[in-house]
């Protein structure tokens, strides 16, 4: 009937394991408490264990009982959830590691017993054993080294879990069957063996962390305690500020007013609303989410003036004049006026060819260009295009030159100026 008791308690204490590590909460209130129940449950299950003598170190691996292999790994569990519980104080974070180290200690020194470690896991329970404070799953140094040493610790557990899953679909375990339930345990507590290593390591990192922390005075609670000794340490009439540079208040117990009376900060706080606040901005996404819609934007830049409207082909559309708007009738026929005197005193193109004109009339009266008296003559007087060359002679007709020689001399003329 004990028995009976003994697997009861102990899978309720799986579930409520499993119900833990599947959390995703786990800094709230009811993470904790579940934690501790399920702490509770597995140390129920291991009195129960050590009253029934259920392994003794005179057995090995064959005899025990393939029903009873499966609480072998309760120590690992203890240790497992034991570091899973948080405290806002460092030396009881310390009490908490060391019980968890004793746990794993006492689990793998049971699977080294019964010779269920592999040849690497027995040397680094040696390790262990020799130096437990510096134990280290990776002893190099060198950064690579211990880079792939991860990742094949990595791959080993992944292939572990692979093969815990296959054996959990086996039919023959779900039938019950003895050698598939005992393989499938046996399995389980290989995974448990190269986690218990990994976490021994974790924990050794996390002591010299805490040991390095400093240890603030413990502040004792309640109406006793003087608020002015943990904002300065003074007691007189001008208690309530301090030129110290230390952070007494640091350690506290974080309770009291937050401001003193004339607005000194007395502890650390947050400016958010609550915890609950807090866990939202875990999990926001990493850019900036909108706060108004596009159309809203745009009403708000279109009332800034930042839009400029106007153009295409509504542009080209000319407004239909009222004919009852005699002023604006009046206006639009004076512009209309007005722009009909300039478009015929200034026909298109007029100053294009004025300075043109005006030099052609001067070449066609016989005036030479620039002021000079030689042009492009030839030594009859004719012009050099009859005679197929160009001279300059100092013939004083010029009523003989060829209208192309006047352009050429327009063109230098139009480039010297």
């Amino acid at each position: 009937m004990a028995d009976n008791s003994l697997k009861a308690i102990f899978n309720s204490a799986e579930r409520q394991r499993l119900a833990v590590e599947s959390s995703w909460e786990t800094n709230t209130e009811k993470y904790q408490e579940d934690v501790a129940n399920a702490l509770s449950a597995y140390q129920e299950c291991r009195q129960l264990a050590d009253r029934l003598a259920l392994f003794s170190p005179n057995e090995t691996l064959e005899d025990i009982n393939s029903s009873d292999i499966q609480y072998l790994v309760i120590p690992y569990r203890i240790a497992d959830l034991g570091q899973r519980l948080s405290t806002t104080d460092t030396s009881d974070r310390k009490v908490i590691l060391q019980e968890a180290k004793k746990f794993y200690e006492a689990f793998l020194t049971q699977l080294g017993h019964y010779e269920m470690l592999s040849s690497a896991e027995k040397k680094l329970h040696a390790e262990y054993q020799e130096s437990p404070s510096t134990f280290s799953t990776i002893s190099t140094t060198d950064p690579t080294a211990r880079r792939n040493a991860k990742i094949a610790n990595f791959k080993m557990e992944k292939d572990l879990k692979k093969k815990l899953d296959f054996l959990a679909q086996n039919p023959a375990y779900i039938q019950n069957d003895e050698d598939a339930v005992r393989e499938l345990e046996i399995a389980k507590l290989s995974l448990c063996s190269h986690n218990s290593f990994q976490s021994l390591e974790s924990i050794n990192r996390e002591l010299e962390i805490l040991a390095m922390a400093p240890v603030g005075p413990r502040v004792p609670e309640g109406p006793q305690f003087d608020n002015r000794e943990r904002i300065g340490g003074l007691r007189g009439p001008d208690a309530g500020y301090s030129d110290r540079l230390d952070m007494r208040d640091i350690t506290t117990n974080n309770k009291g007013p937050i401001l003193s009376t004339g607005g000194k900060p007395l502890r650390p706080f947050t400016l958010l609303e609550s915890r609950q606040a807090l866990q939202e901005g875990v999990f926001r996404p990493g850019h900036n989410l909108p706060t108004m819609t596009i159309d809203e934007y745009l009403d708000e830049e279109r009332a800034r003036g930042g839009i400029i409207e106007g153009g295409g082909e509504a542009s080209g559309i000319i407004p239909e004049i009222d004919p009852d708007d005699f002023e604006k009738i009046d206006e639009e026929t004076e512009k209309a006026r007005r722009w009909d005197e300039f478009t015929e005193d200034n026909p298109k193109n007029a100053s294009l060819f004025l300075n043109f004109r005006t030099t052609f009339q001067g070449y066609d009266n016989g005036n030479l260009p620039l002021g000079s008296s030689s042009g492009f003559y030839d030594n009859t007087g004719e012009s050099g295009r009859s005679s197929g060359r160009s001279s300059c002679g100092s013939g004083s007709d010029g009523a003989g030159i060829s209208r192309f020689a006047a352009f050429r001399i327009w063109i230098l003329r139009a480039l010297v100026s």
